[in-house]
C-alpha cells in the first residue's frame, strides 16, 4: 500500500480515537491485574503482549505504560470499527526472572509481537528470549544499548542511553548551566552507568569539569548523603543525575537538610519523581530533566493525548506512557497495510517488521521523524523540561 495512504489512515486513526475517547481500557484485553474492559470479537486480531512494573518501585512507570497501550488500543479499535489489536499485559515488578515468566505466560496466551518490557535489565533478559523465538519486540523505555544488542528482532522507541549522556552534556554547556558538575550514578545499573560513561565523555569535549563523580550500587542505595555531601565538597554547582527517580528523591531530601542548593539535571528515568510517596515535591522546584515529552506543550497532538488519558485514568500522562502510546501507534501503518495479519506466526511477523521498521519514518507524541536503523535504534531528539510550581514545564 502506498506510504501516504498509510499516513492518511494512521492519521484519521488517531484523531478519531483522541477525539473520542473517555472509557479505560482495551476490548478483549485482560492481563494479570485483571480488565475493567468490555468483551469484544477478537478473531482476526492481532495479539501484542505487554510486560512491565505494576507493582513495585518501579510501578509508576509501568502503569503508565500499561494504560496508555490499553488507551491507544482502544482508540484503534474504535476508529477502524473493528479489533485490529487485542493487548494482553504482564506484572514483572521490575524483575528480570519475573518479566521472563510474564513473557512466557503471554507466549501461551498466543501474543504476536512484544512492546515492552518497561525496564532495561528485565528487557535485556526477555530481549534474549525474543530473540531465540524470533519473535518482534519495541520497548517504550529500556534505553540502554544492552537491550538492543540481544537481538535484530528488538528496537526501542526511547532515545538511547548514549543519546541521554550526550544530549546532557551538550544542554548544560550550551545554556550555561555550570562549569563545576557533580555525578551521582547507579554503577549495578545498565542504564545509568551507560548515561554516565557518555555524558563524562562528552563533558570534557564540551569544557565541562566533573569535580566529583559518585557511585552507588543496589546494595547500598538507602542512603545516599554521603555522595551528595562529596559533590558539595568538591564545589559542584550542578548535580546530574542519571539515575531513576525513586533515588532522585532521597538525594533531593538529603540537600535540604544539609542546605545544599546546587541545580539538578535528570534524565527520563526523573520522570515519576512527583508521584513518590511521602516526598516532599516542593523540593523537586527547580530540577531540570531531559526527556520525549511535556504534558503541557501545547501542540493539538499532544493536548488531546493529555485529555484522553487524564480522562480515562484520572492522572496526568509521563512520558513513559507517552512512548508507550506511539509504540501502538507506530505498528498501526503495518496492519492496515496488511504486510502483518492475524493469520500470521509470530516469526513470519517478525521477519516482516524486521524490516519494514528501517523503513518507516513515523510522526508521533515523542517526536517527528522518527527512523529506525538494522541495529533497533530509533533517531529523535529529546527535550528539555523543569519542575515548576508542581508540574512539568517545557524549557
Amino acid at each position: 500500500m502506498n506510504k501516504k495512504i498509510v499516513s492518511a489512515l494512521l492519521a484519521a486513526a488517531m484523531t478519531f480515537g483522541l477525539a473520542g475517547c473517555g472509557a479505560t481500557g482495551t476490548s478483549g484485553s485482560t492481563g494479570s491485574e485483571g480488565s475493567t474492559m468490555e468483551s469484544a470479537d477478537t478473531t482476526g486480531a492481532i495479539k501484542i503482549g505487554g510486560i512491565g512494573p505494576l507493582t513495585g518501585s518501579a510501578a509508576v512507570y509501568g502503569t503508565a505504560v500499561k494504560n496508555a497501550e490499553e488507551l491507544a488500543v482502544k482508540e484503534i479499535n474504535e476508529s477502524m470499527g473493528k479489533t485490529v489489536f487485542e493487548l494482553e499485559f504482564e506484572d514483572d515488578e521490575g524483575d528480570p526472572e519475573k518479566s521472563v515468566n510474564a513473557y512466557n505466560q503471554l507466549k501461551d496466551w498466543g501474543m504476536q509481537m512484544l512492546v515492552g518490557p518497561v525496564t532495561t535489565n528485565p528487557s535485556v533478559a526477555v530481549g534474549a528470549e525474543a530473540a531465540n523465538d524470533n519473535l518482534f519486540m519495541l520497548t517504550p523505555s529500556a534505553s540502554a544499548e544492552a537491550v538492543i544488542e540481544t537481538g535484530d528482532n528488538v528496537f526501542q522507541i526511547c532515545f538511547t542511553d548514549p543519546n541521554q549522556g550526550v544530549a546532557s552534556a551538550d544542554y548544560i554547556a550550551e545554556n550555561n548551566l555550570a562549569t563545576k558538575i557533580g555525578v551521582i550514578y547507579d554503577s549495578s545499573d545498565t542504564y545509568s552507568s551507560g548515561i554516565y560513561d557518555k555524558f563524562s565523555a562528552e563533558a570534557e569535549v564540551k569544557g565541562l569539569t566533573i569535580v566529583a563523580a559518585e557511585a552507588f550500587n543496589s546494595d547500598n542505595k538507602s542512603d545516599l548523603s554521603t555522595q551528595l555531601i562529596k559533590c558539595q565538597d568538591a564545589g559542584a554547582e550542578l548535580v546530574f543525575l542519571p539515575i531513576y527517580y525513586t533515588e532522585a528523591s532521597q538525594i533531593l531530601t538529603a540537600a535540604n537538610k544539609i542546605g545544599y542548593e546546587p541545580k539538578f539535571f535528570g534524565c527520563d528515568g526523573m520522570d515519576g519523581i512527583l508521584n513518590v510517596s511521602g516526598f516532599d515535591t516542593s523540593l523537586a522546584e527547580g530540577l531540570m530533566l531531559l526527556t520525549s515529552f511535556a504534558a503541557d506543550a501545547q501542540d493539538d497532538q499532544t493536548q488531546k493525548f493529555v485529555a484522553a488519558y487524564q480522562a480515562a485514568y484520572g492522572d496526568t500522562p509521563n512520558q513513559f506512557a507517552a512512548d508507550a502510546y506511539d509504540c501502538i501507534y507506530a505498528l498501526l501503518p503495518f496492519a492496515v497495510s496488511g504486510d502483518i495479519t492475524a493469520d500470521m506466526s509470530a516469526s513470519e511477523m517478525c521477519d516482516v517488521l524486521k524490516v519494514k521498521m528501517t523503513e518507516t519514518t513515523f510522526d508521533g507524541l515523542t517526536g517527528s521523524g522518527m527512523t529506525w536503523d538494522a541495529s533497533g535504534a530509533v533517531s529523535k531528539s529529546p527535550k528539555a523540561v523543569v519542575i515548576k510550581n508542581g508540574a512539568y514545564a517545557a524549557l
